[in-house]
This record gives structure tokens, sequence and C-alpha cells, in this order.
């Protein structure tokens, strides 16, 4: 079971997980616009807003979407009404120098768009599983400007029972690491 010891801690936190299990029910246009917007407010360096995200949700889309997963991914993605690609921008828009907090900001923005969806009843996986070349060619996003950081399958959860059993046993929202491991007073001591 999930839980906290932190009582002022919003449910949202820990209720929020990442399934395998998709409905093929789609998404209301107004609800994935909704979560967008929750992702343009997400903060950034200097306000710059350096991700882009590129979206299918239609089936012609949605297959060459499809084809830029990796094999593990695609076997259970393939049911979700929509995946998204989160891509960074490599440089400021206000100077040439590179951004090196844009793939900071760009999980911001794609935390935000999560959490978003579930206040929603929807579903979001991110996935590191992908082919970045196919990613930009199918996007038709340059890879010298932007750096592709994800794929993410989007929609309502569905039965762990339709995936691969493979997958079936790992469908189920996983715990995280004492706060003692990942939180320290002013030094670390890890050198």
């Amino acid at each position: 079971m999930r839980k906290s010891q932190y009582k002022k801690l919003s449910p949202i936190f820990i209720e929020r997980w990442s399934p395998r299990a998709f409905s093929s029910k789609p998404v209301p246009e107004e609800d994935l616009m909704t979560c967008f917007e929750a992702a343009r407010w997400a903060p950034s360096c200097y306000n710059e807003q350096p991700y882009i995200f590129v979206y299918a949700k239609e089936d012609k889309a949605l297959k060459e979407f499809q084809s830029i997963l990796v094999e593990g991914n695609r076997v259970w993605a393939e049911k979700a009404p929509v995946l998204v690609v989160v891509f960074a921008k490599k440089s400021f828009e206000k100077n040439p120098k590179p951004n090196r907090w844009a793939q900071f900001d760009s999980g911001s923005a794609f935390m935000s768009f999560v959490l978003q969806a579930h206040m929603l009843g929807l579903a979001c996986h991110g996935m590191g599983g992908f082919d970045p070349e196919k990613a930009y060619a199918v996007c038709k996003v340059d890879p010298q400007k932007y750096t592709a950081l994800c794929v993410f399958a989007m929609g309502y959860q569905g039965d762990k029972l339709e995936l691969p059993l493979q997958y079936q046993e790992k469908e189920e929202p996983n715990d995280r690491k004492e706060l003692a491991k990942i939180v320290f007073a002013e030094k670390v001591g890890l050198i």
C-alpha cells in the first residue's frame, strides 16, 4: 500500500502511477488540451518554456508514433489512444548559449501534464524506450535544435488482464525510496 507519513501531502502524488494497461476509449480534445495547458504553466529557466510536445491520436498517426517505440513498449502502448513525444530545445531563444536547464524544465512540464491528466481521471506512462532518430523523422523536429527526451502514452486505464502475461504482474503501483535515501541536510557524504 502506497502511503506517506506526512498528513499534509496531497493524495494526488501517492495515487498517481504509470499503468501499462490502457483502454482504447478516446480522450476528449478538451481534456487533452487542458493537460497541455497545465504543462505550459510549468516553471522554466528565464521562462523559456524550452519544451515542445508532439502528439498523435488519429489511427494513421498513432501507427507512425508506435513505430518510434522499442518492441517491449509497443506491445502494451498500442492500445493507448494518445502518444506524445517530448522534445527540449538545446539553446536559449534570447541568445545562442546552450540551455543546460532545458531537460529539467521539460520534466517539470511533463509532470504538470501528468498530474492534470490524473485529476481528469486519465493516466500517463512515460517511456525512455524509443528510437530518437525515428522520433525526429516522424515528428519533423530538427535534431540539431532539439533533444528527444521521451514518449508517453495517455488515456483511460484499461484492464490489466488484456496485457501480455509478462506485463500483468508489473501492473501495480510501486512504492518509492525512503526520504533518507534521497534527501540530505547540507552534505551528502557520497564522495
